[in-house]
Parts: C-alpha cells; structure tokens; sequence
C-alpha cells in the first residue's frame, strides 16, 4: 500500500476538487463500503477528501482511493505559457537555448532578425528562433 510506484500511479489520476470514490476504514467486514467525496488537500502518502453526504474530512492514504477512468474525468487545463517573440529580447540580452544534442547553450543576442536571432556564444555563432529563447537572469 506504501509503494511510492503506485502513490505516483494514483496520483497521476487525481487532480483537486476531482470527485473520487474511497473505501470507508472504519466499518468492519462486510460493512465496509465505498463512499463519495471530493479532494480538497494532497500530500505525499495521503490526501484529504470531503465526503459528499456528512461534510467530514476524512485522511486517506492513496491506496484507499478508487482509481479513476481516465477516459471518462477530464484533466483540468492548465494553460500554457506564451511563448517568446520578437519583441520580449533585445540587442545584447543574455539569453539560454538547447542545441540539437540537448546541451545548454548561453550566448549574447547581436542581431534580431524577423524570425531569429543571431547570438554570440563563446566565439561561435548560432541562428536561433524565439520559442527556443530564454532570458538568462544574473544573480
């Protein structure tokens, strides 16, 4: 029930204010059943649910959580964040990208052109698009 591969496996399905069925620990034998509720909390190895009908929290380990259909409960969108264009960089910014062989490259920015830009990075230059751009911020 503790095995950090299936917590994750769980956890991958579940999402806050998701409704999730989970297993009643406190009937005995037969009475056991399972209940209905909605997440409000996640932690590490248990999550917190409030139960539909009584309004109680109840503290769960992830084990006690029915797993969900994944096809029939929508993610929640997350949007994703803009990506760069021409006008976020500058003639001289400091800016990171990764090369075809993943490896970080950082260089300075000299030249904007209409859909690149040329960079300067330890005496080589390289053409780079903007959504393969980032700013490079100096502590």
């Amino acid at each position: 029930m503790s095995d950090p591969a299936r917590i994750i496996e769980i956890r991958r399905h579940l999402h806050l204010g998701q409704s999730v069925r989970f297993l009643d620990g406190q009937q005995a034998g037969a009475q056991m059943s399972l209940r209905t509720g909605r997440i409000v909390a996640m932690k590490d190895t248990q999550l917190t649910v409030q139960d539909e009908r009584t309004r109680r929290e109840w503290k769960l380990p992830y084990a006690a959580i029915e797993i969900p259909d994944a096809g029939s409960i929508p993610a929640p969108s997350v949007p994703e964040p803009p990506s760069p264009t021409r006008a976020d960089f500058r003639l001289g910014d400091r800016v990171s990208f990764d090369d075809r062989h993943l490896q970080t490259r950082i260089g300075t920015i000299v030249r904007i052109n209409q859909r690149t830009v040329t960079l300067d990075c330890d005496g080589q230059s390289w053409r780079v698009s903007f959504p393969l751009l980032r700013h490079l911020v100096d502590l």
